[in-house]
């Protein structure tokens, strides 16, 4: 395994191995939504996640899920997340109807162990 924590590495290698300057942080989220809701409800609970709160934010998602979700929060670009990104999602899944919703805390998303 490769030592993260090397030094003297070019800012090409720190580039291309995501650390340093170029670490990412992300989050893992999951949430549950009522099992009576019908496709085009979940489509648009989905279509104003990302429109008001992912995207204005700089955020990306990556999930997968119908009534129960799970995926990952991380930035749109290289960079990082922050405790108020993960409190931001928490808070508009919490406001907007989703039960059971779970935040991960921040992880570096390419060395997470």
């Amino acid at each position: 395994m490769m030592k993260i924590e090397a030094k003297n590495r070019s800012k090409r290698l720190r580039k291309k191995l995501r650390v340093d300057e170029y670490q990412e942080l992300g989050f893992d989220i999951a949430w549950q939504l009522d099992e009576n809701l019908a496709g085009d409800a979940i489509d648009d609970f989905l279509n104003n996640f990302f429109e008001q709160v992912i995207e204005p934010n700089g955020l990306g998602f990556g999930g997968e899920g119908d009534t129960l979700w799970h995926g990952l929060v991380c930035t749109q670009k290289i960079g990082k997340c922050t405790e108020e990104d993960r409190k931001l999602v928490e808070k508009w899944l919490t406001d907007n109807g989703a039960k059971a919703v779970d935040v991960g805390p921040l992880y570096d998303v390419w060395w997470a162990e």
